[in-house]
């Protein structure tokens, strides 16, 4: 299948893209970074998801994977309004098999910064209008909604001793995922499941149970 992901030139995305690669998918990434990956499937669009007029003209994706984000930068413009315009672009056609947006468990507890969480929050009801709209391709639309994750945007609390410790004592598993993890899920929600749909998955190690949010001052 033809799969286009949205930030793949490092951490969750560039693992998604990798998992479908692997998986003997072409990959088409978008990201405003040079590419991260090199692979005779992929082809890379070095382009922010914000510069509408500059987005590459792409026909019958079958996958789309909405993941490039931002924390504290732009977030309603880049989390949200570049969501909702990616997928108008190239989800609402009649070869669309699935869409996944990258959410975050802090959409639905709101223990974030403030426009982050309020992005990520708009997220969950666009995904359910997404979804009732390309039931009528017979495709599936869902959000995966991490908690922390190890990535580098992580490196401030990930490396400060004393921060990590309050965070596993926020997280029942006492750890976060991997990026490989993740995508694994993307997998499974995008190129497996053919049923679930308008759904908001949280993978976050039970974090969200307590909903205390640790950052670096």
């Amino acid at each position: 299948m033809k799969v286009l992901v949205t930030g793949t030139s490092q951490g969750i995305g560039k693992a998604i893209a990798e998992r479908f690669l692997a998986a003997g998918h072409e990959v088409i990434g978008i990201d405003r970074q040079e590419a991260g990956i090199r692979h005779d499937h992929y082809t890379h669009y070095q382009v922010d998801v914000r510069d509408y007029d500059r987005l590459p003209d792409i026909q019958g994706v079958n996958i789309l994977v909405n993941n490039a984000g931002a924390q504290n930068e732009a977030d309603i413009d880049i989390n949200l309004k570049a969501v909702i315009h990616i997928t108008e672009k190239y989800g609402m056609q009649d070869q669309i098999h699935s869409i996944l947006n990258i959410g975050s468990a802090s959409g639905h507890t709101g223990s974030e910064f403030p426009e982050y969480c309020a992005s990520k929050g708009g997220i969950l009801a666009y995904t359910k209008n997404v979804a009732m709209r390309v039931a009528a391709f017979g495709a599936t639309c869902n959000s995966l909604d991490p908690g922390g994750v190890l990535t580098p945007l992580n490196d401030c609390v990930m490396n400060d001793a004393e921060l990590w410790a309050q965070i596993m004592d926020e997280t029942p598993l006492k750890k976060w995922a991997t990026t490989e993890e993740i995508a694994e899920w993307a997998y499974f929600l995008t190129a497996v499941n053919t049923f679930c749909t308008g759904q908001s998955i949280i993978v976050d190690g039970g974090e969200s149970i307590n909903r205390k949010f640790v950052w670096k001052d």
